[in-house]
């Protein structure tokens, strides 16, 4: 059997929320509006501060839905390479290594992440990864989504049912391998792999990691907040970072 080592996304691989800079390219584009991106911004201020309940994450999922819904997937899908390139400056360094690191070792590596599965799996390939799992939404035979989801949401105990499944396709020992993860609500996946890794840990988590005697990363400074700040005025300012790096392109 193989091993593997499973990456949640957001405040993990990456500072901060993906979901805020697909809210910035969904804006530039006429899919949310202005008040729901300012919003947006502060719940991502306090997300970074504090983490998220699960039942904000339940909520920021039906807005998630309800925005997408009766929009084409060919227009989502456009928005990927805008997204990604907003995406891909905020992955952390030290993750990126932990990342190479398995690899070096031969072991597979995935992303696993409550985000949409298209760019998931379009992260995972630009950063040479084994593949990533996310939440996938339904799309009706003429090409739009519905507003509904096409299997589990992945988030907290779906992330076990995410690596369990890739455990079967690729023959892989959870007990020798490896999960990432900054949030009290990923536990259950922790908890299903031998060697668990708190990255930046909320309070939760931090608690949870001394009792077991998990490994701890802590990288993130104070300085964060500098950057939280720059996040919300780009939210205020509706995508500028995304159309100076198109532009860029």
């Amino acid at each position: 059997m193989s091993e593997a080592a499973f990456f949640d996304l957001d405040k993990t691989l990456m500072a901060g929320s993906s979901g805020m800079q697909f809210a910035r390219i969904a804006r530039r584009r006429g899919i949310v509006s202005r008040r729901q991106v300012v919003k947006w911004g502060r719940d991502h201020l306090r997300y970074r501060l504090k983490g998220a309940t699960d039942e904000e994450t339940v909520q920021l999922l039906r807005v998630a839905r309800e925005s997408i819904a009766e929009v084409s997937a060919t227009e989502i899908s456009r928005m990927w390479p805008e997204v990604l390139a907003g995406i891909l400056p905020r992955i952390y360094p030290e993750m990126l290594a932990e990342v190479y690191r398995h690899q070096d070792a031969g072991r597979k590596v995935f992303i696993i992440s409550a985000a949409g599965a298209d760019m998931v799996g379009s992260l995972a390939r630009v950063l040479g990864m084994d593949g990533g799992v996310g939440t996938r939404y339904l799309v009706n035979g003429d090409g739009v989504y519905t507003g509904e989801m096409d299997g589990p949401f992945v988030y907290g105990p779906g992330k076990v049912t995410a690596i369990k499944d890739l455990a079967r396709e690729f023959d892989l020992d959870l007990d020798d391998s490896w999960a990432y993860s900054d949030s009290l609500s990923d536990l259950p996946m922790l908890a299903a792999v031998g060697n668990p890794v708190a990255v930046n840990p909320d309070a939760g988590l931090l608690a949870e990691a001394k009792e077991h005697g998990w490994q701890v990363m802590r990288f993130e400074r104070l300085g964060r907040n500098l950057a939280v700040a720059g996040t919300v005025g780009g939210a205020i300012l509706l995508g500028g970072l995304g159309s100076y790096l198109s532009r860029r392109r």
